[in-house]
């Protein structure tokens, strides 16, 4: 499925290169005329949070938003609404999930020869007893 934006585009292209009315492509791609004549008013400040945020991830990696966000707005001062912000940080697909570097097989066989096992009774193997049977 489309996005609004993404049929708007179409229909602009319609428009310029087939020499279609207005209407006809509105009407063809779904898209209503309002919203075919709309042309937002922010887009040099949502570029600029773009850089921001693009700025911020790449000095550190394993920030979410919440951070980014919390960051933009008490550090820097900026007063952006957190949905916008939100908006754009998932436009940049900044939103993905931020993996913990996993330990290799060989270095965990390595740390397990080095850590013995504890046992709570040694030189016996571990059952569960029921409560009343653990104390002497």
């Amino acid at each position: 499925m489309t996005r609004p934006a993404q049929r708007r585009e179409l229909a602009e292209k319609a428009v310029a290169t087939k020499g279609v009315s207005i209407a006809l492509a509105c009407r063809a791609f779904g898209v209503s005329e309002t919203c075919f004549r709309y042309s937002p008013r922010r887009d040099e400040e949502n570029e600029m949070i773009a850089d921001l945020l693009v700025g911020l991830t790449n000095v550190h990696k394993t920030w979410g938003f919440g951070l980014c966000f919390l960051h933009l707005r008490n550090v820097k001062g900026h007063v952006w609404n957190h949905k916008r912000v939100h908006r754009i940080y998932c436009e940049l697909e900044l939103n993905l999930r931020i993996k913990p570097p996993t330990k290799t097989p060989h270095l965990q066989a390595a740390l397990a020869m080095l850590i013995p096992h504890r046992q709570r009774n040694p030189g016996r193997p571990n059952r569960h007893l029921p409560r009343n049977e653990m104390r002497p």
